[in-house]
């Protein structure tokens, strides 16, 4: 038997509240740590369809990347998606939990993750935090260097975008790769610092594109960029709970959509 507070401690082994960054509301986001787990649905964001689906999938604890809840609700009703979250929530049994920053932190968290899935090596911190156990971002290096336009449509296949954002790439090789997943753009001088050929990341604001000092940057899309999160999550927990039935959301719920 597990219960929700051996998931969450599971959880915090790996990326404990204190690595999260001072603005962030990582943690438990609704229910009660005591009760036995029936089942953990695993997603990105939480949304009124993702609590229909954990009840109907009879999981009573949703795990989840970006928390439901960044500023205190002054009312708990109908007003406003989240409030509408947490009522169905309560009203149904189900817990929620969210690993954001304190995940995006940590040794082995999504930055890791991500740079898994383009095969970079000897991985360091963009930005170390105090101790070196945790920090922001994470740069490395391609086992051999790429042409950039080969680079940047082996990322669009590997992360499933559409439509791939990036600075002028022409003639260039890449060899030295930053990463920051979701919205990195505040490491950008950390990234050209480092020495980066390309920084990787879900989100640049229009005006980082002229500050590049020749970097590439390649815009993934928030969610593109931290799709791996979920079985990041899954594997942490079902290495030390093998019996706990765990589902992955057959929800896309990414809000932007490319279609003209």
């Amino acid at each position: 038997m597990a219960l929700i507070s051996d998931i969450i401690a599971c959880i915090e082994k790996t990326a404990p509240l204190r690595y999260q960054d001072e603005w962030d509301n990582s943690g438990l986001q609704v229910g009660f740590p005591e009760e036995e787990v029936k089942g953990i649905l695993v997603c990105l964001d939480v949304t009124e369809e993702i609590v229909d689906e954990a009840r109907r999938k009879g999981c009573n604890l949703i795990l989840s990347h970006h928390p439901l809840i960044f500023k205190a609700l002054k009312q708990v009703s109908d007003v406003t998606y989240q409030q509408r979250c947490v009522v169905k929530a309560l009203a149904s049994g189900i817990a929620i939990y969210s690993a954001h920053t304190s995940l995006d932190n940590a040794r082995g968290g999504v930055n890791y993750m991500i740079a898994a899935q383009i095969g970079l090596q000897n991985l360091e911190w963009l930005s170390p935090g105090p101790d070196d156990e945790y920090g922001s971002g994470v740069i490395g290096n391609l086992p051999a260097p790429e042409e950039a336009g080969s680079f940047l449509r082996r990322l669009k296949a590997v992360f499933g975008v559409k439509s791939l954002r990036h600075s002028d790439a022409d003639g260039c090789k890449i060899g030295k790769v930053a990463i920051c997943g979701g919205a990195g753009a505040f490491l950008m001088r950390d990234a050209v610092k480092a020495g980066a050929d390309c920084f990787i990341s879900g989100e640049f604001h229009y005006h980082d594109y002229f500050e590049t000092d020749g970097m590439i940057l390649a815009e993934l899309g928030h969610y593109q960029s931290e799709k791996y999160t979920r079985e990041l999550i899954c594997d942490l927990v079902a290495e030390e709970f093998p019996g706990v039935r765990i589902v992955l959301t057959e929800i896309d719920t990414d809000p932007i959509r490319y279609d003209f």
